[in-house]
């Protein structure tokens, strides 16, 4: 059965414009494409800015081509990043990332194995950034970051993303294999355009 936290469904934009990335993590390690993730969140970035020219009189604060461009790339860039970085490395599951497209939204989901034993501190970061003040939890995030330079979980990512881009979160938790247990999350992020 799959945990849903968040601003997460199933139901995507129904749209034929999506661009998908896939990495199979048995192909080269994960920690070895690290480089590559600013690339493909490039790529995905140049390839929205074509479908996607400066409107004029755009009702949101995105609303020209440069910053259209920016902020996907960032998303994905981060989006990238937590799914490698926290992927299960034990699992032969693959990393993907996916960007639809429709005239009011993009919807970026990047799914990614989790090891087990990491779902419930996850989860407890999940639960207070759904409940917290984003701006609030920026700051004190941002404060522990400084007195701690070796924090490697800062989640300023997901923060900015919400408090720069308005962005909506949600994730999913599912078990995708019993023996081994594999379990997936998928983590989508929808900006308004």
């Amino acid at each position: 059965m799959a945990q849903i936290f968040g601003d997460f469904t199933d139901e995507l934009p129904v749209s034929q414009e999506y661009l998908t990335i896939a990495f199979s993590p048995s192909s080269v390690p994960v920690k070895q494409r690290w480089g590559a993730n600013g690339l493909s969140a490039d790529f995905m970035a140049d390839y929205f800015a074509i479908l996607f020219p400066d409107r004029e009189g755009a009702a949101t604060e995105i609303d020209t081509q440069a910053q259209m461009k920016h902020a996907v790339s960032f998303i994905a860039n981060e989006l990238l990043e937590n799914s490698m970085k926290f992927n299960d490395e034990s699992a032969p599951y693959p990393i993907s990332i996916r960007l639809h497209i429709d005239n009011n939204n993009l919807v970026f989901v990047s799914t990614n194995s989790i090891h087990p034993q990491a779902v419930e501190k996850f989860q407890a970061y999940i639960k207070e950034l759904t409940t917290s003040d984003p701006s609030e939890l920026y700051i004190r995030h941002f404060d522990k970051n400084v007195e701690d330079e070796s924090e490697s979980e800062s989640g300023l990512g997901l923060l900015t993303m919400m408090n720069d881009y308005l962005a909506k979160l949600g994730w999913k938790f599912e078990t995708v294999q019993q023996d081994p247990e594999v379990i997936a999350v998928t983590t989508m992020v929808r900006l308004a355009v």
